[in-house]
């Protein structure tokens, strides 16, 4: 796994045969999960697990993506993970996100996450230990 970063992680991860269709191609949702698990290692790396922001009462939700399939990934490629920040406001990150092979963007995302009370389900603003780690580095909006 890489060094914890602000503006940049990545994630390497194996296609296994979980992942694939009966032709042996990374099913397209998967993509997805593979950036879902890319997001939520960058926050452990930073030190914020989702556990514990959900003991604090802060919840990360996906609240829109655009995604951009270009090239299929096969069993047993190994593959990398990107999670690049590109922007951040009051209740909400932007995350451009990739998965390559060998240097080449198979996927790529635009993904927007909202931070919101867990138990209401609403917009709040960050936990003030996070964004304190966020800001240095991040374009606000």
């Amino acid at each position: 796994m890489a060094e914890p970063s602000v503006s940049e992680f990545v994630l390497p991860v194996k296609v296994y045969i979980e992942d694939t269709d009966a032709g042996g191609i990374v099913y397209y949702v998967n993509y997805l999960k593979f950036m879902e698990r890319a997001r939520s290692e960058w926050l452990n790396a930073l030190g914020f697990g989702q556990r514990g922001l959900i003991e604090q009462g802060v919840q990360l939700v996906v609240h829109s993506l655009s995604c951009r399939y270009a090239r299929p990934a096969r069993l047993d490629d190994p593959l990398q993970v990107t999670v690049n920040v590109s922007r951040l406001a009051a209740c909400s990150i932007r995350f451009e996100q990739a998965v390559r092979y060998d240097g080449d963007t198979l996927c790529e995302a635009t993904v927007d996450i909202a931070c919101v009370d867990a138990q209401r389900l609403k917009p709040m603003r960050w936990p003030r230990e996070l964004r304190a780690v966020l800001t240095p580095d991040i374009p606000s909006q």
